[in-house]
């Protein structure tokens, strides 16, 4: 009887394997994604997005609020990041002074000019960037004119019937307001009250003129700085 001859022939894939394996070690040393260190973008440049180049009445609040925008090293804006405002020139106030930026990467504050100076200017920092400067146009006093009240009569020693009302501009007839306008009688007793006023948000100071007792041409005086005397008249009867 005729014994079987086993196959001693063993599968070649256990050696494949490995050769693969072998293979690929050093694809994968060449690339350790894992372990890469990816560095957080930080504060690169600030930018002014509007409130620049402004006109207002001096002593008044602008008419637009100044915002910035802070970007990131990523050309993103960058929340966050603290941004302060400085007045340099003219005076004022910047209200806040410091903000930090929102999600869009901005700060936004309300600029009130300075009392008396046409130049006004308010820098911009953020940490680590490159300031920016603002600037804006603080429009003086220039002219006082009668608004109502002017050449009334009135029995002598009597309230006018209707208040005198004077009104401060300035360039393009704006109203400045935060003026004091004082009066004087020049010529027939009598009295105004209140002798001084401050202008209102219209450029406007309102009084009451009481006559003299001299029947006749009654006559006062308003200035308000270097303005004027604005002459005004009555008649007492």
């Amino acid at each position: 009887m005729r014994s079987v001859a086993r196959s001693t022939t063993r599968s070649p894939r256990p050696i494949h394997l490995l050769a693969v394996l072998l293979t690929a070690v050093p694809t994968l040393l060449a690339f350790p994604g894992c372990t890469e260190t990816v560095e957080a973008p930080a504060a690169s440049r600030l930018t002014i997005v509007q409130g620049h180049l402004q006109a207002a009445a001096v002593g008044t609040l602008l008419p637009t609020p100044v915002i910035l925008r802070v970007y990131g090293t990523d050309g993103a804006p960058m929340a966050k990041v603290p941004i302060s405002f400085q007045v340099i020139a003219g005076g004022g106030t910047v209200d806040p002074a410091t903000a930090v930026s929102d999600a869009n990467g901005e700060v936004k504050a309300k600029w009130t000019l300075g009392p008396a100076s046409q130049v006004q200017t308010v820098v911009g920092t953020a940490p680590n960037v490159d300031p920016v400067t603002l600037s804006a146009l603080g429009v003086l006093p220039t002219d006082m004119v009668i608004a109502q009240g002017n050449n009334q009569s009135a029995k002598v020693s009597t309230a006018l019937p209707v208040q005198l009302v004077l009104r401060v501009t300035g360039n393009n007839n704006l109203p400045i307001p935060n003026q004091t306008v004082a009066f004087a009688i020049t010529q027939g007793g009598g009295s105004i009250s209140p002798q001084s006023a401050v202008t209102n948000a219209l450029g406007e100071v309102t009084v009451r003129w009481t006559l003299g007792p001299t029947a006749g041409l009654q006559t006062a005086t308003a200035t308000a700085g270097a303005i004027g005397p604005v002459m005004i008249s009555a008649v007492a009867q």
